[in-house]
């Protein structure tokens, strides 16, 4: 069985549209933590996957609020997924595995799972970086669903989109165009990551810091600011 820095290697060298965005942050939370049951938790995401996939066959095609009720069930009421309101700054929250076991996370991390229950019901979704909150989007012909999934998978509207807006910018801050669209797999990963390394380096653990920006580096490797940032700090541990 190869390791997860290997995975992780070769995840780097896949397209973006390529990237299985579950499996690859399993790898980076098996990367952080080796010694947690990575096993039993890519068990979990067979049986989300399943699961999502008989929710699906009773939904006809194109009921973009029949698939978004279907994953309210399947992750909040069947598995109890939730928002980590109270230990918000925890690390487990951004580590996929501990997610998981724990039922909480933040909301990169919960919306990981949101979207591979829709891929795996062929649904398409995407994440989205909206300014200070992951959202994930169910796309339709014409239309799209925008969800929360740290805040039990809640539909948003215009309104509900400026007032979360206001919450994280500020009342003077305009909502920017193009706000909603789709992001790149990688970019999820690596905002799920940075989650993980922002607080290593806030505590000091440099070396830490060091061994996430590495495995960023791994699914990311041709990103110059990931490249300045584990020289930075290759230098100060000297």
């Amino acid at each position: 069985m190869i390791d997860a820095r290997t995975a992780l290697e070769a995840i780097g060298q896949l397209p973006d549209g390529e990237i299985d965005l579950a499996d690859a942050a399993l790898q980076l939370a098996r990367a952080t933590n080796p010694d947690a049951d990575w096993q039993a938790a890519r068990a979990h995401l067979s049986e989300l996957a399943r699961g999502a996939v008989d929710l699906a066959a009773n939904i006809p095609p194109g009921d973009l609020g029949g698939r978004a009720r279907a994953l309210r069930q399947l992750l909040i009421v069947t598995h109890g997924y939730e928002g980590d309101t109270l230990t918000y700054d925890d690390l487990a929250n951004a580590n996929l595995i501990h997610v998981i076991e724990r039922r909480q996370g933040l909301p990169v991390a919960l919306g990981i799972l949101w979207l591979h229950a829709a891929h795996a019901a062929g649904w398409g979704a995407h994440g989205i970086d909206f300014p200070g909150h992951f959202l994930i989007g169910l796309a339709g012909r014409k239309a799209q669903v925008v969800m929360d999934p740290f805040n039990a998978g809640a539909s948003l509207d215009a309104d509900d989109l400026r007032t979360l807006h206001k919450s994280y910018a500020g009342d003077e801050s305009p909502l920017r165009a193009g706000v909603l669209r789709p992001m790149p797999r990688r970019a999820i990963l690596l905002r799920l990551q940075n989650n993980i390394r922002s607080r290593q380096l806030q505590a000091g653990h440099l070396r830490d810091a060091l061994n996430c920006t590495e495995s960023m580096l791994c699914i990311a490797p041709d990103d110059t600011t990931l490249q300045s940032a584990a020289a930075e700090l290759r230098a100060r541990l000297n």
